[in-house]
């Protein structure tokens, strides 16, 4: 097997036992982000110089017989919202195209103490707002299945790199949908933890991220290396108000059996517009964790809100933080209304400067929607261990083709074909999974469980990927 096919336990392993080399790993990740790098448009910035030496420094480790970290020599990128020291941090902004960060962000700082080797900063929309990726720095990134269809957002440079296998992990974040929604249109597996167990220190705001929740969380070809990743990156932070303690052992939840497992599942949630295929090959592959021995019910959850009061109530709580980004923005001495208006992408300065400040009394309406959400989910809850949909109610669409209809359904095109924001009220994990293909195109399959059962999701996850395995059907 090629190096760049490997997965990241599998580097892991063959890296402990000396049977591969870092150094030869990296280079040849990095050979194949040159060479098909232009393909999806997944890497904003490539650090081969620090990749480069931090190898060398791990195939030392490995000679000299130190303790090894359990992804030590594994090539990994990072979604370009988050800091790696001596790295830029372009946030997809022209205003930042050469921002230096000085210090790393927590998770990074974890998963290089775990041995991981950063080869470089993967794309995102500008600031992370969008259910696609497009900047004004590198252009949009397209899924590996059709590079002329896009990777979904906000994490879609990482899902497009995963997918095309220019690297085996690379982490993302969530505030809608964006690990879960890329994760569908690529073919990958984004697992969105439940909130608070992956630390995000934002300042100057560090009690920006609650509303709605933001979550970061790991992105992979495989479950297992998900899982891996999660144990290096989660654990409570000092600095971060809503971190909580990591479970035991993310990794073991692989290998669980989920015979005493009961699943609802629901195609669309009960209230959402899913396409006729995508619904069919959800069908066909919910069976799949059925034979695994779980008992799976078809189960409408009995969401009190439409689809249409829930996307309004996110829109409401999303607002307010487009709002004070733009605030953010003039507190550094930028003229986002003004003088660098021109320097953002349109559809940010649309989007912000055309929504209309939220009234006291559409928070409050906003935050009881969320509650009742909230209160729906738990009443599934109550009887069922995981609830299972589709990530996405479409396949990847042609670049700047957003859908305005589902099956006759009229919907929002920036946002009304996702299944993903619900999570993100309540801070359940979920993740999407890949299920199968449309013409070609990868179907994701949302997997949710209980608050602070992550290894019901990662066992659910894992249990369907041993049913029905989908390693070798990425892009070679």
């Amino acid at each position: 097997m090629s190096l760049t096919h490997m997965t990241a336990a599998g580097i892991a392993r063959r890296t402990r036992d000396g049977s591969v080399s870092p150094v030869a790993v990296v280079e040849a990740h990095l050979d194949r982000i040159t060479e098909r790098n232009d393909r999806t448009n997944g890497f904003v910035t490539v650090t081969e110089e620090l990749a480069r030496k931090t190898a060398r420094e791990a195939e030392r480790a490995v000679e000299d017989g130190e303790t090894l970290g359990p992804l030590h020599g594994v090539p990994v990128a990072i979604k370009d919202l988050h800091d790696v020291a001596g790295v830029r941090t372009t946030s997809g902004s022209l205003l930042f195209e050469d921002d230096i960060a000085d210090e790393d962000a927590p998770y990074v700082s974890r998963l290089k103490a775990a041995g991981a080797i950063i080869v470089g900063k993967t794309n995102t929309p500008e600031f992370g707002l969008g259910t696609t990726t497009d900047n004004r720095i590198v252009g949009p990134a397209g899924t590996p299945f059709d590079p002329d269809r896009v990777s979904g957002g906000s994490s879609g440079g990482a899902a497009a790199a995963l997918g095309d296998s220019l690297v085996p992990v690379a982490p993302g974040s969530d505030v809608g949908g964006s690990i879960r929604v890329p994760a569908s249109f690529c073919g990958v597996y984004g697992l969105k933890p439940t909130f608070g167990v992956v630390p995000n220190v934002d300042r100057p705001d560090a009690f920006s991220n609650h509303t709605p929740f933001a979550h970061i969380g790991p992105m992979a070809r495989t479950v297992e290396d998900a899982a891996l990743t999660l144990d290096v990156m989660a654990g409570q932070h000092s600095r971060d108000p809503f971190s909580i303690p990591a479970q035991n052992n993310y990794r073991d939840g692989v290998d669980r059996h989920i015979d005493e497992m009961k699943i609802a599942y629901s195609p669309d949630l009960g209230i959402y517009p899913v396409e006729t295929p995508v619904r069919e090959t959800l069908d066909d592959a919910i069976s799949a964790l059925d034979r695994a021995g779980a008992l799976v019910d078809a189960v409408d959850p009995g969401f009190t809100h439409d689809a249409e009061e829930i996307l309004d109530a996110y829109y409401t709580m999303v607002t307010a933080r487009w709002q004070a980004l733009f605030s953010r923005l003039e507190e550094r001495g930028f003229e986002p209304r003004g003088a660098d208006r021109d320097r953002l992408r349109p559809y940010l300065v649309d989007l912000v400067m055309n929504a209309d400040e939220p009234t006291p009394q559409e928070q409050r309406h906003a935050n009881h929607v969320r509650t009742t959400v909230l209160d729906d989910l738990q009443d599934c809850f109550e009887e069922y261990d995981i609830v299972v949909s589709a990530t996405v109610g479409t396949t990847a669409f042609p670049h700047g083709e957003e859908p305005s209809e589902i099956d006759g359904v009229d919907i929002d095109p920036l946002r009304g074909w996702v299944l993903t924001q619900p999570y993100n009220f309540t801070g359940h994990p979920a993740a999407s999974i890949p299920a199968g293909f449309v013409d070609g195109l990868p179907v994701g399959m949302q997997i949710a469980g209980r608050r602070h059962a992550d290894h019901d999701v990662i066992a659910a996850s894992a249990a369907f990927e041993r049913r029905r395995p989908w390693s070798d059907q990425y892009p070679r």
